[in-house]
C-alpha cells in the first residue's frame, strides 16, 4: 500500500456522483463493487485488473484539449453487471497531464510500471494510439524482452507525419536498446498501408494480419494475442458504424470480432498491459463508442475469469499430449482440458501457444508457419 500511496500525486480521483448523476449504483452493477479511488486510494491488494484514464492527446494534433474520454467510457461500464466472482478489479482514475507529452509518457509509464511491479495487469483508457510509447517504455524500464500486438487499421511507421500517433512504431520497433522480441499487427486494412511496409515489416519477421484474413480466421489470433505481453488498441479499427468516434474506415472489425480479441486478452497468462487508444468522445453518437468500449471491457473480465482457471504446462494432468513427427521432426502438441487452448514444443524444449489448426497441419506432415515463424526469430 505505502507503494501505492507515493502514487497518488499523478493521479485524479474519479467523481463517482458525476458518473451516474447521483442516483447510485444497483446491486450487481460494476459501479458498485469495483476499488475505485475517489477520495482515498483504494487497498487494491485483491485487485487482479487495474484500471487507469488517459486524457493526453497532442500526439494527435490536440494540444489544448484533454479528452474526456476514460470518463465516457466508465459512465457504460459502471452500469453493465458483474458476473465474474472470481475477479476483483479497481479504478485509480486519471493519470494527470503532463507539461509536455514526453512528460505523459513518463507519468503513465511510472503509475504503469508501478502496478505491474505489484502483479497487478493495467488497463489504459483514453488517450492517442501514440501512448503506446509509454506502454512500451514500461517493459524497457524493466529491462524486460516482451512480444507486443496492435489491434490497429493503420500501421503507425509514418515518418514523413508531424504527429506522434501517425509514427511511433517506428520508435518502438527500432529504437536502442531494443526490447521488442517480436510484434504482431492485427486488423491492417491494405489499401492504407504502402506495399513496402509490409515488405520491410515482414523482412524483420514481424507478423502481420489483414482485416479480412483476422476476421475469416479469428480463432488463429488467440495464440497470437496469448504469447503477447502488451497489446495496444487504436478504435481506428472499427468498422465506422461500430464506432463512430474513433473509426476511420467504414470497413473494419465488428463489436462481436472486438470482443473476442479482448477475451483472448484477458485469457493470455502473458500480457500485463492493455491500452484502448483513439476514442474521442466529442464525436460519439448516442455514447455508441463508449458502450461500444465498455462491452470490450466486460470481455476482458470474462476472458480473465476463465484464464484463472487454466492449469500450468507442468501439470500435465490438465492436459491432452499428442506427441508427432512432421518434416522428420519430433515434437509435441499440448491442449487443455480446462479451455481447449493448445501449445507446441519448439527445438528449444520451451511451449508456444498455438491453434487446432497447426495441430491439424502437423498431424499430416505438413510445417506449421507458426512453428516456422517462431523458429525462424529464435
Amino acid at each position: 500500500m505505502s507503494d501505492l500511496q507515493s502514487l497518488a500525486d499523478f493521479l485524479e480521483p474519479v467523481n463517482l456522483a458525476a458518473l451516474n448523476n447521483d442516483e447510485g449504483y444497483k446491486d450487481g452493477q460494476i459501479g458498485k463493487i469495483i476499488h475505485v479511488y475517489e477520495d482515498e486510494l483504494p487497498d487494491i491488494e485483491q485487485a487482479d485488473i487495474v484500471f487507469i484514464g488517459c486524457k493526453e492527446t497532442r500526439g494527435a494534433g490536440f494540444a489544448n484539449a484533454p479528452s474526456l474520454a476514460a470518463d465516457a467510457i466508465r459512465q457504460e461500464f459502471y452500469s453493465l453487471y458483474y458476473w465474474h466472482t472470481n475477479l476483483q478489479i479497481a479504478d485509480l482514475g486519471n493519470v494527470k497531464t503532463g507539461a509536455s507529452l514526453n512528460d505523459s509518457y513518463a507519468v503513465v509509464k511510472m503509475v504503469a510500471k508501478e502496478l505491474i511491479d505489484m502483479g497487478k495487469t493495467v488497463v489504459i483508457l483514453g488517450g492517442s494510439h501514440d501512448m503506446t510509447l509509454a506502454q512500451y517504455y514500461v517493459y524497457s524500464q524493466r529491462t524486460q524482452i516482451i512480444e507486443a500486438t496492435c489491434i490497429d487499421a493503420l500501421i503507425n511507421l509514418d515518418i514523413d507525419s508531424p504527429l506522434r500517433k501517425d509514427n511511433f512504431l517506428m520508435e518502438m520497433l527500432t529504437g536502442e536498446p531494443n526490447f521488442i522480441k517480436h510484434y504482431n499487427h492485427i486488423g491492417f486494412q491494405s489499401y492504407y498501408v504502402h506495399p513496402h511496409m509490409l515488405e520491410t515489416i515482414d523482412k524483420l519477421r514481424f507478423d502481420c494480419f489483414r482485416v479480412g484474413h483476422a476476421k475469416e480466421f479469428m480463432e488463429e489470433m488467440e495464440p497470437v494475442i496469448r504469447n503477447s505481453n502488451m497489446l495496444s488498441f487504436d478504435m481506428a479499427v472499427f468498422a465506422h458504424a461500430y464506432a463512430p468516434a474513433g473509426a476511420v474506415s467504414p470497413n473494419g472489425f465488428i463489436g462481436e470480432e472486438a470482443c473476442i480479441l479482448m477475451r483472448y486478452a484477458g485469457m493470455s497468462p502473458n500480457i500485463s498491459t492493455i491500452g484502448i487508444y483513439g476514442f474521442d468522445e466529442k464525436l460519439d453518437k448516442d455514447g455508441l463508442t463508449a458502450k461500444q468500449i465498455s462491452h470490450m471491457l466486460w470481455y476482458l473480465m470474462d476472458g480473465a475469469s476463465r484464464g484463472k482457471m487454466e492449469a500450468t504446462l507442468e501439470d500435465r494432468d490438465s492436459f491432452y499430449e499428442y506427441h508427432l513427427t512432421f518434416s522428420e521432426i519430433e515434437t509435441t502438441f499440448l491442449q487443455s482440458k480446462k479451455t481447449g487452448r493448445w501449445w507446441m514444443r519448439m527445438p528449444d524444449e520451451t511451449f508456444i501457444a498455438c491453434s487446432h489448426k497447426d495441430y491439424l497441419q502437423a498431424s499430416s506432415n505438413e510445417l506449421p508457419e507458426r512453428w516456422l515463424r517462431a523458429q525462424e526469430r529464435s
